[in-house]
């Protein structure tokens, strides 16, 4: 489901020029159809689009020791993350231009029978992996567990509306160990890309997750893209004993393999045709 809103009968349209700090912020809603039932585990992500996560300089904007709860370098950044080290003479946590530009849409989904609109339970914790949740990405220790406390001296990301100790209410889910942002500082390959939001979990096998029906998404829309042309989206997808329904890598592998079989075949004729076929070993005159 596309969201940008760059087209006039969007209903996002209206968001399009949002900036990081608008208040209110700008809210839209898409109805979609689904045309058959989601079985198993649904998986939501967003995606997108001329976003170029691989830039060399952008990779390279993050401390990984101060994400790592690292208390020396969470007063004194790496100077990789300039121009986003410090703000006002104090010093950002998390640091770096990846960190700053955290994807912070929200995104809520809904069913729709008889005009009747029952939310669908999105769960936010396990989308992250297991060694960035448990090695990675530790927060500052401390005396005591109050995160405001050993974040106390630091500053908030420019384009952030929060600091990093208020990313979520619940303790094991917040400040550097928070499940989204560890998602989004995994940065992606390509400038087209996709990133676990939120799971749907089956409650039982009498029901698909999702029933074929009408649907509602309801989107907080904060993020601003319209900038560089970019392009934002909401993906549902399932997974399967082979993974979840991604053909890039499988357009990848046909393409690289259809290129040197051709390449094989061209320089077999011209090994057949112009090769030296003296075959005798001795040396001529």
């Amino acid at each position: 489901i596309d969201y940008t809103g760059t087209e006039p009968s969007s209903p996002c349209n209206k968001c399009l020029n949002v900036s990081w700090d608008s208040t209110p912020p700008c809210t839209c809603t898409i109805n979609f159809t689904l045309e058959h039932s989601f079985e198993s585990n649904v998986f939501m992500y967003y995606g997108l689009s001329n976003f170029y996560q691989n830039h060399r300089r952008y990779v390279k904007s993050r401390d990984d020791s101060q994400l790592n709860g690292d208390n020396s370098s969470l007063l004194n950044p790496s100077k990789e993350c300039e121009p986003y080290r410090t703000n006002e003479d104090k010093p950002i946590a998390p640091c770096g231009a990846i960190a700053n530009s955290m994807f912070n849409d929200t995104l809520k989904l809904y069913r729709i029978d008889n005009d009747t609109r029952t939310p669908i339970t999105l769960i936010k914790k396990g989308i992250a992996w297991w060694t960035d949740k448990n090695v990675k990405f530790r927060n500052p220790t401390g005396d005591g567990n109050n995160l405001t406390a050993l974040f106390q001296g630091t500053t908030k990301p420019v384009n952030w509306p929060k600091p990093v100790y208020m990313l979520d209410s619940e303790p094991d889910n917040n400040g550097f160990i928070n499940e989204d942002f560890i998602v989004w500082m995994r940065t992606a390959a390509l400038p087209t890309f996709r990133k676990l939001y939120r799971l749907i979990e089956r409650k039982n096998n009498l029901q698909p997750t999702l029933q074929a029906g009408q649907y509602s998404l309801d989107i907080t829309y904060n993020y601003p893209v319209h900038s560089f042309d970019g392009r934002k989206r909401m993906i549902l997808s399932t997974i399967s004993w082979m993974g979840g329904k991604n053909p890039f890598l499988g357009i990848a592998y046909i393409t690289v393999g259809s290129i040197c079989f051709f390449l094989g075949v061209v320089l077999l004729i011209i090994h057949h045709k112009y090769g030296n076929r003296n075959t005798s070993a001795d040396i001529p005159n």
